[in-house]
C-alpha cells in the first residue's frame, strides 16, 4: 500500500505499462540507450570492443563474422539471438537515414546477413568497409515488441527518417 500526502492509506501500486513522457530533444536517444545494445561498443579509448557480440573477426576484407553471447534476455525475457540482427538489418537498411548522426553509418547497398547459427551472423560487404564495426555501434538490437509496436516512430508515422 501507498500512502498519500495526508499519511492515510491509499490503493495498491499500480502495474501495467509505463508511459514516459519527456519533451527533449535528446528523448530518442535515452529511451534507445536504456532500451537496446548494441554489438559492440566504443570503450574510453575509442577502440570497439564486444557488447552484444562476444567476439567479432573478419573471415576476408569484405566478410564479418559476429559471434553473439549466449543467455542474454530482453526486459521482457525474449532470449537475444541472431534473428533480432537479422531482423534490424532488415528494417533498417532500407531507410535512406536511418541514423540521426548522419548517412555516413549506414551499409553500403547491397550489404546482406547471414545467418550462421542461433549465435552467429556474417556480414558481407559488397567491397571492403572498414568502418563496418564503427557502423554496428550505431546499430540497435530490440525485441519483437519494439518492432511490432511502434518501431522508431514508423508504425505511427510511417517513416522514422526525419523526425529528430
Amino acid at each position: 500500500m501507498n500512502m498519500n500526502p495526508e499519511g492515510e492509506r491509499g490503493s495498491e501500486i499500480p502495474t501495467g505499462c509505463l508511459h514516459v513522457v519527456d519533451n527533449s530533444a535528446y528523448n530518442w536517444l535515452y529511451v534507445l540507450f536504456n532500451t537496446m545494445e548494441e554489438a559492440v561498443r566504443a570503450n574510453h579509448e575509442g577502440g570497439i570492443t564486444p557488447s552484444l557480440a562476444n567476439k567479432f573477426h573478419w573471415l576476408d576484407e569484405m566478410t564479418l563474422q559476429l559471434h553473439l553471447r549466449e543467455g542474454v534476455l530482453f526486459h521482457n525475457h525474449e532470449p537475444f539471438n541472431a534473428d533480432y540482427v537479422i531482423r534490424a538489418f532488415d528494417e533498417i537498411k532500407p531507410w535512406l537515414s536511418p541514423h540521426p548522426p548522419g548517412t555516413w553509418a549506414n551499409f553500403p547497398d547491397g550489404t546482406t546477413v547471414e545467418k550462421v547459427d542461433s549465435h552467429t551472423v556474417v556480414f558481407h560487404f559488397p567491397t571492403p568497409e572498414g568502418l563496418a564495426l564503427g557502423k554496428l555501434r550505431a546499430y540497435h538490437f530490440p525485441n519483437r515488441s519494439f518492432w511490432e509496436t511502434i518501431g522508431f516512430g514508423y508504425k505511427k508515422l510511417g517513416t522514422a527518417e526525419g523526425h529528430w
